[in-house]
């Protein structure tokens, strides 16, 4: 089972998640912070939701990626403390940047 030691904040992987109804299916995942017990994280190509992912639903790493300074996601710190995790599984969170065209 892999662990805070394999994930690095800024960094996006691929993996094969175990989701809520016991199915494993593969995600691309961007994390933002990685604690001992859990990472926040953002699924590529999806909702665009912030969601707390478990190191007991990854089931392997299969790729990843460093992401350059500019292509980096911003969201404020506050959303990403680990206080503001513990009893929630996904958060909504609306941001423009004019730097980048939105």
């Amino acid at each position: 089972m892999p662990d805070k030691s394999l994930f690095k904040p800024d960094t996006r992987y691929t993996i094969t998640l175990r989701m809520a109804n016991n199915t494993v299916s593969p995600a691309d995942i961007y994390v933002f912070r990685a604690y001992d017990k859990f990472l926040v994280a953002r699924l590529a190509g999806a909702d665009g939701l912030l969601r707390r992912i478990d190191y007991a639903q990854i089931e392997r790493v299969v790729r990843t990626t460093e992401v350059v300074t500019a292509d980096r996601y911003q969201v404020p710190a506050a959303l990403l403390d680990e206080k503001s995790w513990v009893s929630r599984e996904v958060m909504q969170h609306y941001a423009s940047s004019s730097s980048k065209g939105k």
